[in-house]
């Protein structure tokens, strides 16, 4: 009889006893990043993670892959592009918060080479087109925007067509270092911090800023979004502290 009262006590007193709302635990945020962030933006995630945070789910590739995937419908928070034109067209589908778009990085474009070879890029004219066109050149598509530059910055040093059958093309700008990683071209047009990341090439030549628009790198926040880390994680990247991040990656800040 005692234990029957026991346990009716106990049930009552845990009726008594109001609910309390559990709050959810905050959600990683899911950031689409073009494909020569990785180091940076890997080393930027981490330091979010140290502050207390959800580390963030970073998918890397082309930008022009990233956009479309956005166009498709694909669930993310924040689009990291390498160039403004990817960024234009989704926002002209309306797909980011204008209010939230900035641009915070930028790059250099460089000509690389496996590290033990002794070549130098000459700066221009016909010596540069027989450089170029001396063995396959690794670029990324077209469509790329490491793609766009080089091959801007080719047609600007008037080398393109000469260049134009020896170029073999990758998906992205860390697919072509891959190629001249594995010794499958003996050069590549890529982002110097891309060279940077690799122990493997070294920069044979820079291509002067004049001959290619500005590489910049712009941020926004999905439309689509409603997590709060992900305005979080955008609001640290532009940040001092997450700025810093990346200019010891090799990037310039804007």
């Amino acid at each position: 009889m005692l234990i029957r009262f026991l346990c009716r006590l106990t049930t009552l007193v845990l009726l008594s006893i109001p609910s309390v709302a559990v709050a959810a635990a905050p959600v990683p945020p899911l950031v689409l990043a073009a494909a020569s962030l990785q180091e940076s933006m890997n080393a930027a995630a981490d330091s979010w993670a140290a502050r207390g945070h959800p580390r963030p789910v970073v998918s890397f590739a082309g930008s022009s892959a990233l956009a479309r995937q956005i166009e498709a419908g694909a669930r993310a928070d924040l689009f990291v592009s390498a160039d403004e034109g990817w960024m234009n067209e989704v926002a002209a589908r309306k797909l980011i918060v204008p209010a939230s778009r900035a641009t915070f990085l930028g790059n250099r474009l460089v000509i690389v080479a496996p590290v033990h070879s002794h070549m130098r890029a000459p700066a221009g004219g016909p010596r540069l087109a027989r450089f170029l066109a001396g063995g396959p050149l690794a670029m990324a598509d077209a469509s790329v925007p490491a793609g766009k530059y080089g091959r801007e910055a080719l047609t600007k040093l008037g080398v393109l067509a000469a260049v134009q059958p020896r170029i073999v093309s990758a998906e992205n700008v860390r697919a072509t270092l891959a190629l001249v990683e594995r010794g499958a071209a003996p050069l590549g047009i890529v982002y110097a911090t891309d060279a940077r990341a690799s122990s493997k090439v070294r920069i044979a030549g820079v291509f002067p800023e004049r001959t290619h628009p500005p590489i910049t790198y712009p941020i926004a926040r999905l439309a689509s979004s409603n997590n709060p880390e992900g305005e979080g994680f955008r609001r640290f990247l532009l940040s001092a502290a997450g700025k810093a991040i990346f200019v010891r990656y090799g990037f310039s800040v804007k």
